[in-house]
């Protein structure tokens, strides 16, 4: 039973700080409204904020979006 504990133990474990990453780096999140309520507008073409990307280089991506 201890490496039952120990492999869900450690799938929880993962989730949360899964989860923790999620919640504070996402752009999509913003937990500060008054100095930046819209963090995702300040984002340019080359920041990556995915975990994992298949086959995309962000620093050769070019902006093709108007500034607001």
């Amino acid at each position: 039973l201890i490496p039952l504990f120990l492999i869900i133990g450690s799938g929880g474990v993962g989730a949360g700080l899964y989860l923790m990453r999620l919640a504070m780096f996402n752009p999509d999140v913003s937990w500060d409204k008054k100095n930046n309520p819209e963090p995702w507008n300040k984002l340019s073409p080359s920041d990556q904020y995915k975990f994992y990307s298949v086959n995309v280089d962000y620093s050769r991506l070019k902006k093709d979006r108007p500034d607001f």
